[in-house]
């Protein structure tokens, strides 16, 4: 097993998002982004896309959400989105926030 480091790609990422995925694994079947949201930082995207779904896991830091549904996740709190359902995230706190979004196809086909 090698290890993987996820923050730092997303550290150096123009849209702070790291994706574990066919790259890494050589399957289609699953994926998981790290994502980093630095303070302030407003309208990150969550949209699976058709065909896919996502569980998306607060796990530091709280955000501010907007789209879809409006409310706030909290470290520790997830939330399901599938299809072409858009939900943003925004970070309000003085630190930078952390989300990580487990993946995979659905039943419904997809497009790539």
């Amino acid at each position: 097993m090698t290890p993987i480091e996820l923050r730092k790609r997303a550290l150096t990422a123009e849209e702070g998002e790291s994706v574990l995925g066919l790259a890494d694994t050589g399957s289609h079947a699953c994926y998981m982004i790290y994502g980093i949201v630095k303070p302030g930082e407003t309208q990150r995207l969550v949209k699976p896309g058709k065909g896919h779904e996502e569980i998306v896991l607060a796990i530091k830091g709280d955000f501010a959400l907007s789209g879809a549904f409006d409310g706030r996740l909290e470290e520790g709190q997830a939330f399901h989105l599938s299809g072409d359902i858009s939900v943003f995230l925004e970070n309000r706190g003085e630190d930078e926030a952390i989300y990580i979004i487990s993946g995979g196809h659905s039943e419904d086909g997809h497009d790539h």
